[in-house]
């Protein structure tokens, strides 16, 4: 039996999280599965955000979801530009960087974006909240992407926030995940 996908992996993490009614973030629409998923996982009482810089990404997510899915809104935008239409609170922030893969593959996600991205995400994050990040090192552009990403995550105060590395180790190529939670303050007595 094989290990699962780190897509798999990121869709049980968030999963375990994410309640009926929630609010939750899809970073990065693409095919719009993801933004499925998190649909499926709020429920018609919750509200997902979707954002994405193609046209073509939106138009593709809007035609799989229909008009049955009233909680979701998507933004023809920049995930850099999330804190700007996203109020604090939200319960998970999902990534799947890289390209659109039925889209233009040279209109990539960036470091510089990413970056921009998971800092305003950790400001809208509450508390027990998690971030999901698919980072694909394997095409040109990505490595750059993964690298700096990782920088960032490692640079993150260990006693506000868990993170974990899930992927392939030694295959400095294949996809992974990294996903970051939000801990709870501890409130001291007084």
């Amino acid at each position: 039996m094989a290990f699962p996908r780190v897509t798999e992996i990121a869709h049980l993490i968030l999963r375990s999280r994410i309640t009926q009614g929630d609010h939750v973030v899809d970073a990065t629409v693409g095919n719009g599965h993801d933004t499925i998923f998190l649909a499926e996982c709020v429920g018609t009482t919750g509200r997902v955000d979707g954002f994405d810089i193609q046209k073509e990404a939106i138009e593709s997510t809007l035609s799989r979801i229909g008009p049955g899915s009233p909680q979701v809104l998507l933004h023809h935008s920049g995930h850099e530009n999330l804190a700007t239409i996203v109020r604090p609170g939200v319960t998970a922030v999902m990534f799947n960087l890289g390209y659109f893969p039925s889209g233009d593959k040279s209109i990539i996600t960036r470091a510089e974006t990413t970056i921009a991205a998971l800092q305003a995400s950790i400001s809208l994050l509450r508390e027990g909240g998690v971030i999901s990040i698919l980072l694909y090192p394997g095409h040109e552009g990505g490595n750059c992407e993964a690298t700096a990403v990782e920088a960032w995550v490692n640079e993150l105060d260990e006693h506000r926030f868990a993170s974990i590395h899930y992927g392939p180790k030694g295959n400095s190529r294949s996809p992974f995940l990294l996903a970051i939670e939000k801990r709870n303050r501890v409130r001291s007595e007084t």
